[in-house]
């Protein structure tokens, strides 16, 4: 997806478990926290980025949404969605926090134990 001229890449697993909603609004929350989409920048059309990712339109729609409640983004019904810079998100710890929150969320739906869930953490940290 191209946003204010800026190349970012989001995509869909349909095979996961993790609902496309929240897989699209978990890439999009993240690309606002790392500041690859910063404030003011405009989201593609609900039309566009469901069509672009093979997606209904309310899937877009609803991770949109989540965007909204959670200050990432604002829409307007005619003038589209853009990001909202986030209020002070740059404690380490509350990012962290958040991400933890997803995984475990992600790990939840696939019925893994915590062991499995913690080793799968390591395995990754001792790759990268």
């Amino acid at each position: 997806m191209t946003t204010n001229g800026i190349n970012v890449s989001v995509s869909v697993n349909h095979a996961s478990p993790v609902p496309p909603y929240e897989q699209l609004r978990a890439q999009l929350a993240d690309l606002i926290s790392i500041g690859r989409l910063t404030q003011g920048d405009r989201l593609p059309s609900v039309r566009q980025l469901a069509s672009d990712l093979g997606l209904a339109n309310n899937t877009v729609v609803r991770a949109y949404r989540e965007l909204e409640t959670a200050g990432l983004a604002k829409s307007r019904r005619g003038s589209g969605t853009q990001v909202i810079a986030p209020a002070a998100t740059t404690d380490m710890t509350a990012k962290l926090a958040e991400h933890a929150s997803n995984y475990a969320a992600a790990a939840r739906q696939l019925n893994a134990t915590d062991e499995e869930t913690l080793a799968a953490i390591r395995h990754t940290c001792k790759w990268q």
